[in-house]
């Protein structure tokens, strides 16, 4: 069974940087899809980013596009969510998600994920 466990969320001011960090424990799909998810409060909980196992590729929607950057550190089982220039509209609960299947970006919804983390939150506020 696997188990993402977050870690890096917190307050920072409008145009500062934080990065969120996955650990995955109990992962055993040779292929297999990870990233993020962020659901602000009222809104529905929408897919930011992604990356394919063997980092094939990466995908970001548009409103965190050129901003965020997601990396993996597959020695330790660790995705980054690097997220600079941070606006008020950024703030909410993110979430890492990972699927055990290698999806295409597009398909980067709540509908294919297997599994969840707990959410850490994240406040862009002055």
């Amino acid at each position: 069974q696997l188990q993402l466990v977050e870690s890096g969320g917190g307050l920072v001011q409008p145009g500062g940087s934080l990065r969120l960090s996955c650990a995955a424990s109990g992962f055993t799909c040779r292929h297999y899809t990870i990233g993020w998810f962020r659901q602000a409060p009222g809104k529905e909980r929408e897919g930011i980013s992604c990356i394919s196992s063997g980092s094939d590729y990466t995908s970001y929607a548009d409103s965190v596009k050129g901003r965020f950057t997601i990396s993996t550190d597959n020695a330790k089982n660790v995705v980054h969510l690097q997220m600079n220039s941070l606006k008020p509209e950024d703030t909410a609960v993110y979430y890492c998600a990972a699927s055990g299947r290698l999806l295409r970006p597009s398909q980067w919804d709540k509908s294919w994920v297997d599994y969840w983390g707990q959410g850490t939150l994240v406040t862009v506020s002055s």
